[in-house]
């Protein structure tokens, strides 16, 4: 309101005069497609009176109709603008709006405004074609090599005039091509099959476009031939027979294939090489195509010594798929070299000559087991050196020269000093060489050893041997030795034997002898008495001869026998008060020696002989002697005690010897036991001491032994098995019996049930029918329906009296009519209705059946009295009635 007054004031003051535009509203035209900054309209602004001055930025456009970006205001200069294009949006005549209303609006610092029209008509202009798509700018159109002759592009443009599309345009080629055409209506085809490799790749065409009226328009179109894989790669490399030395190193390079792809001429071709023939001697680099030793080249062994040539086959490929190929024949041929020195089967010799070998005998030919692996001469070839080594010259040689044939020369006598001095061994030292270069060398050695040969006999020392042993040498003492030798060298050792003699009465072998020393020797003690001499014959043997000899062995005397007498024991009795010097019961004794004589003998009693009752005579020097009582029994006076004595008699042999020989010689003893006992008086009390009664008790324990580990263990398995095999043998014997001993029928008596069981017992029951009187001689009312029925006094059988109470009531009557069913207990019939269960059941069925009154018989009738159980019917039916 304020700015209202204020605007009012200023004119008042400025003589009436307001802000305004000159030139507006106004209608201007601009021709459609016009480059940006082309003026559509000027106009200026009249200042008011106030001369105030137009504010930044004004006047401007604050609305348009409709809206666009295709204008703007430009200031000129003081109070002229202007009205141009701004080319962010194509003002097009036929697409676009026509009329544009653009609202300008202008403003002064005192905030005087002025707004007016300005109304914009987009005229129409005659274009040119115009192409559609890339082409307008500049197409690449690619082409691929050896394709056909024929279509390539279509060309496209339209008219913008024509926005119907009516009008055909046409098209030309300006540019001159002998490879393409295009025809009236815009298509571009080839004339030629194009080859990349021949040249020409690209191709610069000029197309033109012109509608009716003339106009036209061109555009530039680039062919570009694309380069296919259709060129199979071509081998480069010089060579295809390529000579190799064996032995060479893994790795090292045979060949170089090289191959070029005529795709790629002037650029780098990227291929794969590959072999295709199965080998393990090559590998090829698949990027280089350089072709390596993968394993050893080995001339001289396998297949390449048969066949030194291998042939190879490399593929090139120029993709890893899909792509070209090319394959080309390699040829290896493998030379050999001297790379194997001459070698034997072995190269020490060891030979064992007769030493009665003849000279000239050949001893070994070298030829036979050296050999050179090599596979050509003169690779192959070999000799042999002079032989040479200590004690072999004048002995050995080779002939001829150089062939290997070592040939005696010289005498091999075993025995001959010299010979013996070189230990009858020779070394002979050779060389095998090969006769190519580098001459390999290796050292042969040959051990000549002479083998002895029997031209000597086996001979024993002495004619015959004479030995001694004693009777008391004990087993295994040395006897003797004998000895046998030959002259031949070396002098080997006899094996000796006993061939004969040597038996004994109780042993079969005396002797033995040692097979390797000779030395004889005893298997048990020999007896002088028994045999004092033998005669052995001795068999000595060297796998060569055989000898024998007599051996005479005497057995020399020695005391070795016991004194022997008759009896050896014996029980005597004597009265207590015998003489003294009395020959006890004229006992004697009678002693032998198998290498004493009867003087030799000497009597006394050992232990036993309490204070010297009894003694011999004589006592030494006879062979015979007699026990006699030496003092008196005194058992009155307490010398005595003893009543039973228990002699030990020793006899030795030692009488006639001094006392210097008893301590060097041998003495023998045997012993004699008598038992002597004295007989008291009849009136003699004799105090007697029993004996001691001495009890035996044999105490046997159970031991376990470690060692027996496995008895448990046996015994507790066993029991197991036979446990299981009792009860296996009780199950079959019980399923034969009840297979083949069915049991017997019989009458089965129904057990009393205990009083525990009266409750869960299930009772069975027969029910039977009994014809009733049909009498109703009674007439009462029901209290509960109020209908009159009839009864029977006597049985207490109803019947209604209404006929409709009889219908509904059918089943009723059946059972309290004239026939009631009774029931009677199967418990109460006796013993004699008893049988078996299951017969008691069918029957108690059969018994309900026919007690039913709507039961059946067979034929579907209903069941009268014939058809019911008689036994039944007469057990149950009563009596007749007495009115009946």
């Amino acid at each position: 309101m304020q700015k209202a007054i204020l605007l009012v004031l200023l004119c008042t003051m400025s003589g009436g005069e307001a802000l305004y535009l000159i030139h507006l509203p106004a209608t201007s035209n601009v021709a459609e497609n016009s480059s940006p900054e082309t003026s559509v309209h000027k106009f200026f602004v009249n200042l008011s009176s106030s001369l105030s001055p137009v504010m930044p930025g004004f006047p401007l456009m604050i609305n348009s109709s409709p809206l666009t970006k295709a204008f703007r205001m430009n200031w000129l200069s003081g109070t002229d603008f202007e009205v141009v294009t701004t080319g962010k949006e194509q003002l097009d005549f036929e697409t676009g709006p026509n009329i544009f209303d653009l609202q300008i609006y202008v403003k002064d610092d005192v905030g005087v405004t002025d707004l007016q029209v300005l109304t914009v008509q987009v005229t129409d202009v005659n274009e040119p074609p115009q192409f559609l798509g890339n082409l307008a700018k500049g197409l690449d159109l690619y082409i691929v090599e050896g394709a056909n002759p024929g279509f390539s592009y279509q060309v496209e443009a339209f008219d913008p005039e024509d926005t119907s599309r009516n009008i055909p345009l046409s098209y030309f080629l300006i540019s001159p091509s002998k490879s393409f055409a295009m025809s009236a209506n815009g298509t571009l085809f080839s004339t030629i099959e194009f080859d990349f490799e021949a040249g020409h790749n690209r191709h610069h065409l000029v197309v033109e476009v012109r509608d009716s009226q003339g106009l036209r328009a061109s555009a530039s179109l680039q062919v570009n031939i694309v380069n296919i894989n259709d060129e199979i790669p071509c081998f480069t490399s010089p060579m295809q027979v390529y000579k190799i030395r064996e032995e060479l190193a893994p790795g090292t390079i045979v060949a170089n294939i090289t191959a070029e792809d005529p795709d790629d001429k002037g650029s780098t071709s990227f291929f794969l090489y590959s072999i295709t023939t199965v080998n393990s001697y090559f590998m090829i680099n698949q990027l280089t195509g350089t072709i390596q030793v993968a394993h050893r080249l080995d001339r001289d062994a396998g297949e390449l010594r048969q066949n030194p040539v291998i042939s190879l086959e490399v593929l090139v490929k120029d993709r890893p798929f899909g792509g070209q190929e090319n394959r080309i024949q390699l040829t290896f041929l493998v030379e050999d070299i001297n790379d194997n020195p001459a070698t034997c089967t072995k190269f020490i010799f060891s030979i064992m000559v007769p030493e009665r070998a003849a000279k000239g005998t050949l001893l070994l030919d070298l030829n036979t087991v050296c050999f050179d692996a090599d596979s050509e001469a003169p690779n192959n070839q070999f000799n042999f050196t002079t032989p040479s080594g200590v004690g072999s010259r004048g002995r050995f040689l080779q002939d001829p020269a150089g062939s290997g044939k070592i040939v005696l020369i010289d005498d091999l006598d075993y025995e001959n000093p010299s010979n013996l001095a070189a230990g009858n061994k020779y070394t002979v030292a050779i060389q095998v060489q090969d006769v190519a270069p580098p001459y390999y060398k290796k050292n042969i050695y040959i051990y000549v050893l002479t083998s002895p040969e029997n031209e000597f006999p086996l001979v024993f020392d002495q004619s015959s041997y004479l030995f001694e042993v004693s009777e008391i040498s004990p087993a295994r003492v040395m006897v003797g030795q004998v000895r046998a030798t030959d002259r031949d060298f070396p002098q080997s050792s006899a094996m000796y034997s006993i061939s004969t003699g040597g038996a004994g009465l109780q042993f079969p072998n005396i002797f033995w002898i040692n097979p390797q020393t000779g030395e004889l020797q005893l298997v048990t003690k020999v007896d002088y008495e028994t045999t004092p001499n033998y005669i052995l014959r001795i068999q000595a043997t060297n796998n060569e001869d055989t000898n024998s000899v007599t051996v005479i062995v005497n057995i020399l005397e020695k005391n070795d026998e016991k004194p022997i007498c008759i009896p050896n024991s014996y029980f005597l009795a004597i009265p207590v008060d015998l003489k003294v010097g009395t020959n006890i019961q004229n006992f004697k004794l009678m002693c032998t020696d198998r290498d004493s004589s009867p003087m030799s003998f000497r009597y006394s009693i050992g232990p036993g002989n309490v204070n010297s009752h009894f003694t011999f005579s004589p006592n030494a020097g006879s062979n015979v002697t007699r026990l006699l009582l030496a003092t008196r029994f005194d058992y009155a006076g307490g010398l005595d005690k003893i009543w039973d004595y228990k002699l030990l008699v020793f006899i030795t042999d030692d009488n006639l010897l001094s006392s210097r020989k008893k301590a060097e010689a041998l003495v023998e003893t045997g012993t004699v036991t008598l038992s002597i006992s004295v007989v008291p008086h009849p009136a003699t009390v004799v105090i007697t001491t029993p004996k001691p009664r001495i009890a035996y008790q044999i105490l046997r324990k159970n031991v376990y032994s470690p060692s027996a580990w496995y008895m448990p263990f046996v015994i507790t398995v066993g029991s197991i098995l036979l446990l299981v095999f009792l009860v296996t043998l009780i199950i079959h014997l019980a399923k034969a019996i009840y297979r083949h001993c069915p049991c017997k029928t019989r009458k089965q008596k129904i057990p009393l049930m205990k009083k525990g069981e009266m409750k869960s017992a299930k009772r069975e029951v027969v029910v039977e029918t009994i014809q009733m009187s049909t009498v109703f001689d009674g007439e009462a009312i029901d209290p509960v329906t109020g209908v009159k029925y009839g009864f029977n006094s006597k049985t207490g059988a109803r019947k209604w009296k209404d006929p409709l109470m009889q219908m509904p009531k059918q089943n009723e009557s059946s059972t309290r009519g004239a026939a009631p069913n009774r029931a009677v207990s199967v418990e109460g019939t006796g013993p004699s209705r008893s049988t078996d269960r299951k017969g008691e059941r069918l029957r108690g069925k059969a018994t309900v059946e026919e007690a039913h009154p709507g039961s059946r018989n067979q034929d579907g009738k209903p069941g009268t009295r014939k058809n019911r159980d008689p036994a039944v019917m007469s057990r149950a039916s009563p009596k007749p009635h007495p009115g009946k």
